[in-house]
């Protein structure tokens, strides 16, 4: 009688956070992977999926993501993309907010086939709008904030808020105040966006702690920690988390490249996945480990940068973003591709990769996700030719990342 559900048999493992690597066999049963080793016998498996010559890896954890669609500017549809590129469990940061969180309930999270789970805006409005949730101090009630996690602390991991003009208005850093308050009187996390100054970056990391978020790390925008240096180090070294948060204005070259010369890796590597990121350059989160490839990371950092650590930083170490026995059989295949390619940044600036991820099946709780068709971008999304071009024939090449090549095919940064 077979022991296991399921076998992914033949594969060259690789999970950094449990210290696996090499010609390895997941044996999954009820939905958790239950048995790791060379050589399991396939006829202790009701179902095996051979993956000789695929690298096999934990499901992607995207730490920053936007994925309440229909309701919000920027949500997408998190099981459109999953399929196709290994992200198996999805944080969404901010897009709801203390009157929403009920819908983003019902409506995204429980339906979903990924896992998905949620920081909650101090602006009670969310992301509804593109911008200006923060410009408004009436809609920063730290007390419902806090209710609405008390109420939530399943789905509810954490506290976001986005610093930067135009998003606080004349409010200067009284929205991260509150936003500390409220992370602090819950006990969770803060995850701070940084864009575009006024305030200062100086002035934001002062009021980060150990534990909290500082998401695009990247950023070319004058809030840059390139700007100021030893005040990211400080902020590094007392544990506040760097994100990339890459999206569609939040990744440069010259500071990605800058902060690794300092030393200052990212801890967590995330896609910033909504409306306008996923028409590229960003893509999609494998699109972003073979970035930070191109800069000079080894495989099993960039690896462990999108599984581990930010599991850790979530508070589901050893539930997902590894495959040791135990965790949640999610588990992603993958194509690895050598040979030139054109990776752009926010900017549209490029540079020359040598290694690229190709998804070739997404697991989760052992159970494959199948292909879902792309939606269409809302009416506000403004494309290039070449992105509707796309759009017309996703449903033959679901993968954008063929067709759109050239750096005119994007937009440039808003």
């Amino acid at each position: 009688m077979a022991r296991f559900d399921l076998l992914v048999a033949d594969g060259e493992l690789l999970d950094p956070g449990a210290g696996l690597a090499g010609r390895l066999d997941v044996a999954v049963a009820g939905g958790r992977v239950a048995a790791v080793g060379a050589d399991i016998p396939r006829k202790s498996a009701r179902s095996v999926i051979d993956a000789q010559g695929q690298l096999v890896t934990p499901g992607l954890v995207d730490l920053h993501t936007h994925v309440y669609r229909g309701a919000t500017y920027w949500g997408i549809d998190a099981d459109a993309l999953a399929w196709r590129t290994g992200v198996t469990t999805w944080l969404d940061v901010g897009s709801a907010g203390a009157y929403t969180i009920a819908g983003f309930r019902e409506w995204i999270a429980e339906p979903a086939r990924v896992r998905i789970r949620a920081l909650l805006n101090i602006s009670s409005i969310g992301l509804v709008a593109e911008n200006w949730e923060l410009a408004n101090l009436g809609h920063l009630d730290v007390g419902l904030c806090r209710a609405l996690v008390d109420a939530n602390r399943d789905l509810v991991l954490g506290v976001k808020v986005r610093m930067g003009s135009p998003t606080v208005g004349e409010n200067g850093v009284e929205p991260l105040r509150r936003a500390r308050r409220a992370a602090d009187e819950t006990g969770l996390p803060l995850m701070v966006h940084i864009a575009h100054a006024p305030p200062a970056i100086a002035d934001v990391l002062a009021l980060m702690r150990p534990g909290d978020i500082l998401t695009h790390c990247a950023t070319g925008a004058s809030m840059r920690l390139v700007g100021d240096l030893d005040a990211a180090r400080r902020a590094r070294d007392a544990g506040v988390v760097l994100d990339l948060g890459h999206g569609s204005g939040s990744f440069s070259w010259a500071s990605a490249e800058a902060l690794l010369a300092a030393g200052l890796v990212p801890d967590v590597i995330s896609s910033d996945a909504h409306q306008l990121s996923v028409q590229g350059p960003m893509f999609d989160l494998p699109t972003c480990l073979a970035k930070y490839l191109a800069l000079g990371m080894a495989l099993p950092d960039v690896v462990r940068a999108a599984t581990a650590r930010p599991a850790e930083v979530m508070g589901l170490a050893g539930e997902v973003g590894t495959l040791r026995p135990g965790a949640h059989a999610d588990i992603a295949l993958w194509r690895v591709e050598r040979g030139p390619v054109a990776l752009y940044d926010v900017d549209r600036m490029a540079r020359t990769g040598d290694v690229t991820l190709h998804n070739t099946l997404t697991l989760v709780g052992g159970r494959a996700l199948p292909a879902r068709a792309v939606e269409p971008p809302a009416p506000w999304v403004e494309l290039t030719d070449a992105q509707r071009a796309w759009h017309r024939d996703a449903s033959a090449a679901p993968d954008p990342r063929a067709a759109l090549t050239r750096p005119e095919d994007f937009a440039a940064a808003p």
